[in-house]
């Protein structure tokens, strides 16, 4: 009699609606290591989006051995539901080396909630190799607000000219998040642009930009 996989009872745990037995099964695969990681991936199929964050709690309970499988997946898998989890488990293992893939899916991939977890994970990593990247987002009206909130939070002087252009933005929230950036990183040449938006229609914007 072949004895079954012990990780396979605790996979099909995921899929529970009682959240403890999902979080202690989530637990108990994190530490069974790297004969899950697989499976876990393979879970982003799932329609479930509490299946789908159930696998990625494990993963990252994984940890280090858990980042390549995770780029790989966000490299090559062809579904998007894998790529955008696994980018989003990327972000919270914050590895270093997982920038440049995150900042290439966030410049190529097709899908746009990929890129947006691309962003988000970026966010979480806060490195600065990320700027440029999130720059050229602020050219993209779905990513615009979210990469002008991480480029506010890295405060790197690189983002002043795009982010001098963002108080110029239709999108409010995209003022205010420039506005704020432009004082944190505080470069004495968007002195003039700040100055006009104290004229903004939006309060915050006029708040932020003083």
């Amino acid at each position: 009699m072949t004895e079954s996989n012990p990780v396979d009872p605790l996979l099909s745990a995921l899929r529970d609606d009682n959240e403890a037995l999902r979080n202690h099964a989530a637990s108990r695969l994190g530490e069974a290591g790297s004969e899950a990681i697989p499976k876990l991936i393979n879970m982003f199929l799932e329609d479930d989006c509490v299946v789908r964050e159930a696998a990625t709690s494990a993963l990252v309970q994984i940890g280090e051995p858990a980042v390549d499988p995770l780029i790989e997946a966000l490299k090559e898998d062809e579904e998007w539901s894998v790529r955008e989890q696994a980018a989003s488990a990327l972000g919270k293992l914050r590895a270093i080396k997982s920038v440049e893939p995150l900042v290439q899916a966030l410049r190529h991939d097709k899908d746009g909630g990929v890129r947006t977890a691309a962003i988000w994970a970026l966010e979480r990593i806060g490195h600065p190799d990320a700027v440029p990247a999130l720059v050229d987002a602020l050219m993209d009206a779905t990513l615009r607000e979210d990469a002008a909130r991480v480029l506010k939070k890295l405060g790197d002087s690189r983002a002043t000219d795009a982010l001098m252009e963002g108080l110029k933005a239709s999108n409010w929230i995209v003022r205010r998040h420039a506005a704020e950036a432009l004082g944190k990183i505080g470069d004495p040449q968007c002195l003039d642009a700040l100055i006009q938006a104290l004229s903004d229609e939006d309060w915050l914007v006029r708040r932020n930009a003083a």
